[in-house]
């Protein structure tokens, strides 16, 4: 099986192409390919599909060539992956599967169709618009945070810390408690802090993020979405940027004129190789 290794600020992917959807991918090799000590390493898997070959993505085909497939990296099946459907796109460009178009690129997830715009090093997606629609709470060991939950196509719980604890502080080798009748199907927890003003932006926040079927990671495109939706609403501005600062660098979420909610930042394809 040939592979490329990816990230997009940290946030790291292993990349099969599978144009013609000849792969049956399972659960167990998508973990044994993301294992960090016997496999590649990564925190989750981008399979890339012809839409009209995969039957998640057919309905799509008419609106988007290429579905993105993604996997978690204990094997289960995620809607959506902001950090993901970049490293994507750069895949899909780099590879000659699409071309470089200033209208955007159109990929298909389990989320819908998504529009990503490359622009040199940073690429710049167009998100499903998110949905900030409950109160709710997670825990750490002693601790807990009140909290909101955020539809991004997937599901999210955006956490404000309290009383100046630093994000350094928590403990995140274990899964935060969540409600499990509000997030059946699991939840993405991100903790959040406010941050010193940055110039061209209205505001500046910094994260940790405990994602579903992976674990801490470094970066979380999505749960960055989430946060820059609820930091905007919380500040009372319908429109606006947010910088959002994680362990593996910085993303930017905007709310545009036109209504549009836009994820930028990097996407790097880092290594090819075929595993034995």
């Amino acid at each position: 099986m040939r592979f490329t290794k990816g990230h997009g600020t940290g946030n790291d992917f292993v990349i099969i192409e599978d144009v013609d959807g000849a792969l049956d991918l399972t659960a167990e090799q998508v973990a044994d390919l993301c294992h960090r000590r016997f496999g590649i390493g990564a925190d989750g898997v981008l399979r890339v599909v012809r839409s009209a070959k995969d039957p998640a993505g057919a309905g799509m085909a008419s609106e988007a060539e290429w579905f993105m497939d993604y996997r978690n990296s204990d094997g289960s099946i995620a809607e959506m992956c902001g950090n993901g459907v970049r490293v994507f796109t750069r895949y899909l460009v780099e590879n000659g599967l699409a071309p470089v178009d200033q209208k955007g690129i159109t990929v298909a997830t389990r989320a819908g169709v998504v529009v990503a715009v490359v622009e040199g090093d940073e690429i710049r997606v167009r998100m499903r618009s998110p949905r900030v629609y409950a109160a709710s709470t997670a825990t750490t060991g002693p601790l807990t945070f009140p909290g909101v939950a955020v539809d991004c196509g997937n599901p999210h719980l955006v956490c404000g810390l309290h009383d100046s604890l630093p994000l350094s502080s928590l403990d995140l080798h274990l899964a935060p408690g969540y409600d499990k009748s509000l997030f059946a199907s699991g939840v993405n927890v991100e903790f959040v802090v406010p941050a010193p003003a940055l110039p061209e932006t209205d505001l500046h926040v910094a994260m940790r993020v405990y994602e579903r079927g992976s674990g801490e990671t470094l970066s979380c495109g999505s749960g960055a979405l989430a946060v820059g939706a609820v930091a905007l609403r919380d500040a009372g501005l319908a429109m606006g940027t947010v910088a959002v600062d994680l362990p593996g660098g910085r993303l930017t979420v905007t709310h545009d004129d036109q209504d549009g909610w836009w994820l930028a930042g990097p996407a790097v394809l880092v290594a090819t190789g075929d595993t034995l």
